[in-house]
């Protein structure tokens, strides 16, 4: 089975090797048929500390690395 990619924003870098990276997705509203946006937080392994909060970056489902970091940093963009 493929991994997901996602791309989001980071939010925080104050952790160790962890970022939070908010994803936000689109979609329409079944009876309404209006754009709603809902947003979701993910912890990503971040080893060498590269990014910074603002920075665009797609994460990738991996093997759990701690209690709450399942995604890891593919690349910037």
């Amino acid at each position: 089975m493929p991994k997901r990619i996602l791309q989001g924003t980071v939010t925080s870098d104050k952790n160790d090797q962890t970022i939070t990276v908010l994803v936000e997705r689109r979609f329409k509203h079944p009876v309404l048929q209006k754009t709603i946006r809902k947003s979701k937080k993910y912890r990503a392994h971040d080893p060498q500390n590269a990014f910074k909060t603002g920075d665009t970056v797609r994460i990738q489902e991996c093997a759990p690395i701690s209690k709450t970091k399942r995604w890891e940093v593919v690349s910037q963009g």
